[in-house]
């Protein structure tokens, strides 16, 4: 046993030092006035080294400012809109809470004081979850690299975030905003709503990604405004995705970029100058004035994701079919945004198996002598 008895006088008071060698070879030792207390804390060092639940130290010492950097420093695979909103909450919201403490000596009390400030500044609910989870994943950072054992945002209690309200446009509320709004943007409109394409990924479309003959579009990027700077990057999922295009949008789009056809890396959409076109300028200028002059108040842009996804639903669109247009990752994804949309097609379901019934009963009861074959009657 690694404990040894030290006295540095023959009247100094007796010290137990126990040291033990971490995983990395490294010896480290603490000293304890009781015996008992050196090897209790040998003890637990020994175990944590033989299951791997070992923690340097020192990395434990390094403060959670610094642990926040290298984590955001260490993740490039993350879209630069991501990292600078990560960015935005760990310096707005947890570095002024908890950015001197040192990582080991975070713990759920001071997790819950930051949850307890940010509530009391009127931070909704949703900034509040997304800072926490920030916070979390920094420590999982910090669990991988050797510096603590547990994660302190485990098990805390979250607000609940109030989902907003999906309010999806009808077929013809789509029109009217597409009647409405500068009509060089008209053809955009009407594609964002019938293809289900998010903002960025539409920004970012290009004309050699259209295949007007086939009537699809291939979905492989997306852009981002960062700090006045537009980023390409890939879409929300990285993954790419071929999406279908209808016929009417199929006609506007080819009358939207006749001309260009010639020049694959032309952008679609593009700006009054002729430029890429900039999402926030587009709202500010184009989208929101004619949400307002459309009587559509309170209208988002991803409102017209939205309505696609809603369209789909009403046409009995399987929800496999509905994450793989919107490019969701999961199905449960889409059950989890438009799952209450569901009961809609459940009655429409409904409907189709009484038809299915009577169907059978008119031809269950016709006169003898008519020859039934009721494997024809069947319905898939």
């Amino acid at each position: 046993m690694e404990i040894e008895r030290r006295q540095q006088t023959p009247h100094a008071p007796i010290r137990w030092r126990a040291r033990y060698w971490g995983p990395d070879g490294k010896e480290r030792s603490k000293t304890f006035k009781r015996k008992a207390d050196a090897e209790k804390w040998y003890a637990a060092q020994t175990v944590d080294v033989a299951t791997g639940a070992w923690s340097d130290p020192a990395r434990g010492r390094i403060t959670v400012r610094v642990w926040s950097d290298r984590w955001i420093s260490g993740s490039p695979q993350l879209k630069p809109k991501t990292i600078t909103g990560y960015r935005s909450l760990v310096d707005n919201h947890i570095l002024p809470s908890v950015g001197e403490v040192q990582i080991a000596r975070l713990d759920r009390t001071a997790v819950s004081a930051l949850i307890r400030g940010m509530t009391a500044d009127g931070r909704g609910a949703s900034t509040i979850r997304n800072a926490v989870r920030v916070l979390s994943a920094v420590c999982g950072f910090a669990i991988d690299a050797g510096a603590i054992k547990y994660n302190p945002c485990d098990r805390v209690a979250l607000p609940r975030s109030r989902r907003r309200d999906i309010t999806p446009l009808t077929a013809a509320e789509v029109e009217h905003l597409a009647d409405t709004i500068d009509p060089r943007f008209r053809t955009l409109v009407i594609f964002a709503a019938y293809t289900g394409l998010r903002a960025g990924e539409i920004g970012a479309l290009r004309v050699g990604r259209i295949d007007l003959l086939r009537g699809r579009t291939d979905v492989v990027e997306s852009v981002a405004e960062v700090g006045g700077d537009l980023i390409a990057a890939p879409t929300k999922t990285h993954q790419s995705r071929s999406v279908a295009l209808p016929g009417f949008p199929r006609d506007l789009l080819a009358e939207h970029i006749a001309g260009r056809a010639d020049d694959p890396e032309a952008f679609v959409f593009l700006a009054p100058d002729g430029g890429q076109l900039r999402h926030q300028n587009f709202m500010a200028r184009f989208f929101r004035p004619a949400v307002r002059a459309a009587g559509l108040d309170g209208l988002r842009f991803h409102d017209l994701r939205h309505t696609c996804a809603a369209l789909l639903i009403a046409q009995g669109a399987h929800p496999r079919a509905i994450a793989d247009r919107l490019g969701h990752s999961t199905v449960s994804v889409t059950m989890d945004v438009y799952g209450h949309l569901l009961p809609s097609l459940d009655e429409a379901l409904t409907e189709g198996l009484d038809r299915t019934w009577s169907e059978n009963r008119a031809a269950y009861s016709r006169p003898t002598g008519d020859i039934v074959d009721f494997r024809t009657t069947r319905t898939g």
